[in-house]
């Protein structure tokens, strides 16, 4: 059995930010259906207030706050999962109900091996498809530059709470809360050695989402590679501190392609060059779908029938 003593830091937190690279390529597109009357860009709002809202909660009632949110967890992340798994997975297109009783093994084997590897893996697999799911759910209901905004609004709060020192006493107190019965603990993201926030595996949830819907699956697949590499990247800081926003590589995964994106619109087009009199320009071409002004050919000449 792979304990969790055994495996460092190091290679910990690597593992942990490939998953978070995962997790933005788990969510596909979806019709939300009958909830489109709920679109609107104030759901932006809910990446960046799920960081504010839980430190003003948690200093408030630290313990309880904390005791709450892993109940919660404990029965939301594996319903979530379960949503993922049937109808919001990048291969549940179209839905597979059956695929969603996946879950129950996956929460068996958090549940009976939470002090090894196995286990946390299962959690962890859980945690990560259940924030699919709402980053799913929260793209679908949500305009994408709105959403784009709030993405990097999250980072911005995570990384400010972070820096003044106001995020690890309630995280802290929420990575040691404890469901009763030694129930795993689907609050947080453990492997190892490392810890990630819930808010860190969401967040790459939703970027993953966004591309989906906005871009389609191949930029979505760029999105995860690229997330990976910059929190592998990202985890080089643990060498001069001890706590980081990981949220920072998701939202610099968004803006390396929102530039790029732009440079490839606006970067590359040319002139086009006027077409010789009396000629008319190639199909196909940028911007040379215009009429000319001769006259345009008639028919090909009939070919007289050859024999053989």
């Amino acid at each position: 059995m792979l304990t969790v003593g055994m495996l460092p830091f190091s290679i910990s937190i690597a593992l942990l930010s490939l998953a978070q690279g995962a997790t933005v390529a788990v969510p596909r597109a979806w019709d939300a259906g009958g909830l489109a009357r709920l679109r609107s860009r104030r759901w932006a709002l809910i990446p960046p207030a799920s960081v504010i809202g839980f430190v003003l909660i948690a200093s408030l009632a630290e313990r309880a706050s904390a005791d709450g949110l892993t109940y919660l967890a404990l029965i939301a992340v594996p319903v979530l999962a379960a949503l993922a798994l049937g109808w919001l997975a990048w291969n549940a297109d179209p839905p597979r109900p059956t695929h969603a009783l996946l879950v129950i093994p996956l929460f068996a084997l958090a549940w009976a091996d939470r002090g090894a590897l196995p286990g946390q893996a299962a959690a962890l697999i859980l945690t990560a498809l259940s924030c699919a799911a709402l980053g799913a759910m929260l793209t679908a209901v949500t305009p994408p530059r709105w959403l784009a905004g709030g993405i990097l609004a999250m980072a911005a709060s995570d990384t400010a709470l972070v820096v003044s020192d106001l995020l690890q006493k309630p995280n802290n107190a929420l990575n040691a809360a404890h469901p009763a019965a030694g129930l795993p603990r689907l609050q947080s993201a453990a492997f190892g050695s490392a810890l990630m926030g819930y808010g860190d595996l969401f967040i790459a949830a939703v970027l993953g989402a966004l591309l989906a819907t906005a871009l389609g699956r191949r930029s979505q697949l760029r999105g995860a590679a690229l997330a990976a590499l910059l929190a592998l990247c990202f985890d080089l800081l643990f060498f001069f501190v001890n706590e980081l926003p990981a949220t920072v590589p998701v939202a610099l995964t968004l803006l390396v392609l929102l530039i790029a994106r732009r440079r490839g619109l606006t970067g590359t087009r040319t002139a086009p060059k006027a077409p010789a009199p009396g000629m008319r320009p190639a199909p196909g071409g940028d911007g040379l779908r215009e009429r000319s002004g001769a006259a345009p050919p008639g028919p090909p000449p009939a070919r007289a029938p050859t024999s053989r």
